[in-house]
């Protein structure tokens, strides 16, 4: 059999912008409970902080990722 090239593709890019959606959506369901028992604006500002927080460390994770599997496959050639 002839040697094929296998096409891998990079883990998908993401932007501080949508790792801040993306983190809010999902910290909001999970502390949905929580929020009747705080006050909606209170919580909102502190889920927007942490949010803010988590975010930025994803998104710099998920970029040093891509670097990482960019350059173990251009070592592969």
């Amino acid at each position: 059999m002839a040697d094929t090239d296998q096409k891998t593709t990079p883990v998908k890019t993401l932007t501080k912008k949508q790792a801040k959606k993306e983190v809010f959506q999902k910290l909001s369901g999970a502390l949905a409970e929580y929020k009747n028992r705080l006050d909606k604006k209170k919580f909102q500002s502190k889920l927007k902080k942490a949010t803010k927080l988590f975010a930025v460390d994803i998104a710099r994770a998920i970029k040093k990722e891509n670097r990482s599997a960019v350059s173990k496959k251009a070592a592969k050639k």
